[in-house]
């Protein structure tokens, strides 16, 4: 591996903004630093680039402990390109020029990318881009990536942008890293309900099992609303206490609209529609089922107005169990 770093720590006051991160970042690999504000995300990129020293741990390149050079001294840094960089530079060379935000970003993608060798730290480079520039930017970071074998490492704070552009993410959550995989894994199969919140739109809410561990479907009955719900059959480890309340899980995407008659397994509930929200190619509606709110994304909604009744489907296959 290109870079690694292990157990990297940091401590402020005796806060811990860091505790034990342990990353390996390949050689052609675009890897995602993501987070919620306050996870340790800006932390571990300031000891990246030499600005902070950690407080243990120790950092690699090419299999050379570099971890003292790291530390404070700036005589040994990564390039970078984060937001605040790129306008230091350019007050600093006072460029004087009618260039939006997200153009100066792309010029300095441009310029680092004509350079730079071995690795590259990214924080928040493309936030000021609009889609077609940003599209531009992503598919120059990953060819040049690919055919000079750089280690790229991309935090971000909009997880859109680790989907589009990266091979593999790393979540930060209480300062430690809590899953690692690829953007899609982690969307589709989060590790905990506070990852399923922070990498998309989900549906997160209270439920308690009513069946047994030996029982084909779990069936849970949600604590809003008193709604039966069947999920799919998971390992017996996954499954909380009778007695204890969980979180149930499903993203806005996969709740289906239905005006037809179908078995309880399907897990129909009746709905009232609350709002509806036009987000372009998708429409947002959400629904109130007897107290349990909930929203679907569809592609496309016809006569579906406020105050209107419908069934939703929720597919037993697509409730995610989170026991914590």
């Amino acid at each position: 591996m290109s870079l690694s770093l292990t157990k990297i720590s940091k401590c402020f006051d005796n806060i811990w903004a860091l505790r034990d991160v342990s990353i390996e970042v390949g050689n052609g690999e675009i890897f995602g630093i993501f987070g919620a504000t306050g996870s340790g995300k800006s932390s571990l990129v300031e000891i990246l680039l030499g600005n902070t020293a950690p407080s243990g741990g120790s950092i690699a390149h090419d299999g050379k402990d570099i971890t003292k050079l790291t530390r404070g001294k700036r005589n040994f840094h990564f390039p970078a390109l984060t937001r605040k960089s790129i306008w230091q530079n350019l007050f600093a060379n006072d460029e004087r020029s009618t260039l939006g935000e997200g153009e100066v970003q792309m010029r300095y993608l441009e310029n680092a990318l004509e350079k730079v060798t071995g690795v590259l730290i990214l924080a928040n480079s493309f936030c000021a881009m609009d889609r077609t520039l940003r599209e531009r930017a992503f598919s120059r970071l990953r060819t040049v990536t690919r055919e000079r074998d750089l280690s790229v490492v991309f935090a971000a704070s909009n997880y859109e942008e680790i989907l589009e552009v990266c091979d593999r993410v790393a979540i930060l959550a209480d300062s430690e890293i809590r899953q690692i995989g690829s953007p899609q894994d982690v969307y589709e199969d989060p590790a905990s309900a506070s990852i399923a919140a922070i990498v998309g739109r989900n549906n997160l809410f209270a439920a308690r099992r009513l069946t047994s561990s030996k029982a084909k479907l779990p069936e849970y009955e949600t604590v809003d609303g008193g709604h039966r719900l069947f999920t799919k059959k998971v390992e017996r480890s996954a499954l909380a206490p009778i007695n204890q309340n969980v979180t149930l899980g499903i993203r806005p995407e996969q709740i289906s609209l239905t005006f037809g008659a179908s078995f309880p397994e399907d897990n129909l509930l009746k709905a009232t529609v609350s709002r509806v929200r036009f987000l372009g190619a998708t429409t947002l509606v959400s629904f109130d089922c007897s107290g349990l709110l909930l929203d679907a994304l569809v592609l496309r909604v016809v006569g579906l107005n406020i105050g209107d009744e419908c069934m939703l489907g929720l597919p037993p296959d697509r409730i995610q169990i989170y026991k914590t």
